[in-house]
């Protein structure tokens, strides 16, 4: 039985200005898959996690996650877009790690992780410690509740960003590069995080440049260039046959 599509992403158009960044994209995502979205800078693909989360809105298209359309609404055949309180529930949904880590400096690890739950799922302190707790053994960072954010490699930063994601219990995990500002030595244990995740169901998009992990951990590979979806596929089809000569270049050089 095939898994049921949590993200649908139809015919979506984001402007700047006179600037066409995203030029009718679509694409499905099944609930528990991961898809890697790979291309050159500037080709779209921050640019329409950004538009999923509605940290941009969009000019045109839809997105939908379990058939309800994120962030706006139709009214007598247009679409408006939804209140902000309603925009802001459903991004509760929407779990998203950064390049860089925007941990508060001024809270503690344990205290970065519980705050969102606390103030927006009005957890109780008790029950959004245990999950924060217990997120913080899944990431390997058990040890540094009481840490403040300066005392932390990036690495650990990184897996303490992924933990606050998670503590809101997203449906799914956007992650926008979210090695590309560490050292190489720490990448490894960001990704490790990752790999866990994908393998316990977690359904996940994810920009990257780690191609070795896209072609391990993705169910689908999307390759974007210039505001277009150039070709997608399994791993083994765009790594060992892309059709697309774009594609070809690009994975030249980044291999």
């Amino acid at each position: 039985m095939a898994p049921t599509t949590l993200l649908d992403i139809s015919e979506v158009h984001k402007f700047y200005a006179n600037h066409h960044v995203l030029q009718g994209v679509s694409l499905q995502v099944p609930e528990g898959t991961v898809a890697c979205l790979l291309g050159p800078s500037g080709s779209g693909k921050s640019t329409l996690l950004r538009c999923i989360n509605h940290l941009e809105s969009i000019d045109a298209g839809r997105i939908t996650m379990d058939g309800t359309t994120l962030a706006y609404e139709e009214r007598n055949g247009q679409m408006h877009q939804r209140p902000r309180a309603k925009v802001d529930k459903q991004r509760q949904d929407i779990g998203m790690v950064f390049q860089h880590f925007n941990l508060f400096p001024h809270y503690t690890v344990l205290q970065n992780i519980t705050l969102a739950p606390s103030l927006l799922k009005k957890a109780s302190k008790a029950k959004a410690t245990a999950r924060a707790l217990e997120l913080l053994e899944k990431v390997g960072l058990a040890d540094k509740r009481n840490a403040y954010p300066s005392s932390l490699s990036g690495g650990q930063q990184q897996r303490v960003a992924i933990a606050r994601a998670l503590a809101m219990e997203p449906k799914v995990m956007l992650f926008d590069e979210p090695t590309s500002a560490l050292d190489p030595e720490l990448v490894g244990e960001v990704l490790k995080v990752m790999k866990d995740l994908a393998a316990g169901g977690m359904t996940m998009i994810v920009v990257t440049h780690e191609m070795s992990f896209a072609r391990e951990v993705a169910d689908s590979v999307v390759v974007m260039d210039g505001g277009v979806i150039i070709e997608s596929g399994t791993p083994a089809a765009i790594f060992d046959n892309p059709q697309q000569e774009r594609t070809r270049d690009f994975l030249r050089h980044v291999r």
